[in-house]
């Protein structure tokens, strides 16, 4: 029970550091996860997000506290609970953001994490579909392909945004972000290629990694100001996994934070609250909360959507027949297809919203789909101003921390949310997506697009997480960072984290594709650690 290094969270980038460490045949490598295997047939049919998110086997089943910017309301948090993390229940879209959001880590201070030192990283992991060039990989290990569905709406709504104005673009993960288009997933051969099948699979037969399963993280010991190994338990019993070398978290933006609390890491008053004995003081631990937020307006329309083609025994074996035989249809859908990275206001430099067009429609993601045909033209904040913070619900390991994400808490907030909303309804108003639109079925005709305060209210009322929970563990040299730009905890030697909580300002997109970047990141400056 002792070994080289211990990863804690076989995640997105949890997995990706077992498969670069165990490389070495000199060291050896303990990866830890809360979760079991990733066994479950809808971790792998892709469309099995609708189900994943609802298993409590699979998902840590987080909620946020009640909200004072969504009027009070909680929501569900889903976070992955199994070998793959949150990539094996995502919706499995393939975002690495804008180059300027890491040149804008490096000018924070962070050297080493500039567009230009990670695009070699995100090239190494994946295996494009497309051609590989300068820009995409060819090699990796990550499959990223076009999506395998085709749904008129989306179709048409991308021709819609063209006729409003805007250019598409074939590569949002190219040359430029700007422009709508066509969701990239991780997927293969109609299968979600997550970053255990990915990275960790083919590292499992080595005799330097060993991978332990339903062990819940209750600490990491310290020697002095040094981390030596992790203590938790697994069905029951206790265990103690020692580090000769150092203690990796990468349990994610909740629990990497949850876990260096419980250990007497962070705000020494907050930590005494809860009878914790400090360690370290390190305030910035659970701060720094970053997430996007989706506001989700709904369209009535007269073309064929999942609502109604999925309904029915009929429909759903001739579904599943498809898949079986052909690994396509509805299973391999992703949570959505039209994408569009747009600006609020011309003089941004780079697109501030995020659209994400879904032929189908909910009360929200986690519910049955509506009974009628629509689709949702889901819009976020790409680079929200608004943080929160993580703290501790009780000294127990299993109570989940408190989650305060504070939406929409500053003007720029609410005022890009609000035009994101009229956006959408704009491009609506274009051909051909008008001829198929019947009705606006939320906001509704009742919320004009010049009742500025009646849109608001309604993304307070409705609007909901779109899973990028990233920034508690903050990277930096501030006195609220946690972590160096060699993501070493501050303060603490033989301990990283990496994972989003790193992140000292949001990318402007999806998080699993740069979570997994970090994964390398990581390994990369381990392994220079590790040169006499």
């Amino acid at each position: 029970m002792e070994f080289d290094f211990v990863i804690v969270g076989a995640g997105s980038a949890g997995c990706v550091l077992a498969n670069r460490l165990s490389a070495d045949p000199s060291v050896s490598v303990a990866l830890i996860e809360a979760g079991g295997r990733d066994a479950s047939p809808w971790i792998h049919v892709p469309v099995g997000y609708f189900k994943t998110i609802k298993d409590p086997s699979l998902n840590w089943m987080y909620r946020t506290e009640a909200d004072k910017g969504l009027n009070g309301r909680q929501l569900n948090w889903p976070r992955g609970k199994t070998l793959g993390g949150s990539s094996s229940i995502n919706g499995l879209l393939y975002v690495r953001g804008q180059p300027q959001d890491y040149d804008r880590w490096r000018q924070m201070g962070n050297v080493g994490w500039g567009w230009d030192d990670l695009l070699p990283l995100f090239r190494r992991s994946e295996t494009w579909e497309g051609d590989s060039d300068d820009l995409r990989g060819g090699k990796g290990e990550l499959s990223v392909s076009r999506s395998r569905q085709s749904w008129q709406v989306v179709d048409a709504w991308v021709k819609a945004a063209q006729s409003a104005g805007f250019a598409f673009n074939p590569d949002y993960n190219g040359e430029s972000q700007e422009g709508v288009g066509y969701f990239q997933l991780t997927a293969r051969n109609g299968l979600r290629c997550s970053s255990a099948k990915a990275f960790l699979k083919p590292a499992r037969s080595r005799p330097n990694l060993k991978v332990f399963t339903h062990v819940l993280v209750e600490t990491i010991e310290l020697d002095g100001n040094r981390a030596v190994a992790v203590r938790g338990t697994r069905l029951g019993s206790s265990l103690r996994i020692a580090a000769r070398s150092e203690v990796i978290l990468s349990a994610g933006a909740i629990g990497s934070p949850q876990i260096l609390l419980l250990s007497g890491i962070g705000e020494p008053c907050h930590l005494a609250d809860h009878g914790i004995s400090l360690r370290h003081a390190l305030p910035g631990v659970g701060q720094n909360l970053q997430d996007h937020l989706q506001a989700r307006p709904v369209f009535r329309c007269n073309a064929p959507t999942i609502n109604t083609r999925t309904r029915g025994l009929f429909n759903q074996a001739r579904i599943g027949l498809e898949y079986m035989v052909s690994r396509s249809g509805p299973l391999t859908l992703a949570a959505s297809l039209g994408a569009g990275f747009l600006k609020t206001r011309p003089d941004l430099d780079t697109p501030d919203i995020q659209f994400h067009i879904q032929p189908f429609s909910a009360n929200n993601p986690t519910t049955d789909t509506d009974d009628f045909d629509a689709f949702t033209a889901s819009v976020l904040q790409l680079r929200p101003e608004s943080t929160g913070q993580i703290r501790l619900r009780s000294a127990r390991p299993e109570d989940h921390p408190l989650i305060h994400p504070n939406y929409l808490a500053t003007p720029l907030d609410q005022q890009t949310i609000v035009e994101g909303i009229r956006m959408a309804r704009r491009i609506c108003r274009h051909k051909p997506l008008a001829d198929l639109i019947t009705e606006e079925h939320a906001p509704g005709r009742s919320v004009p697009d010049e009742d500025f305060d009646g849109l608001l209210n309604w993304a307070r009322n409705t609007a909901t997480t779109i899973y990028h929970p990233t920034g508690t563990c903050k990277m930096g040299s501030d006195p609220m960072a946690v972590v160096d730009e060699r993501l070493r905890v501050r303060g603490i030697d033989g301990l990283r984290v990496a994972d989003a909580s790193i992140m000292p300002v949001i990318v402007s997109g999806n998080t699993n594709a740069p979570a997994i970047m970090i994964g390398e990141k990581a390994s990369d400056m381990i392994r220079e650690d590790m040169r006499p």
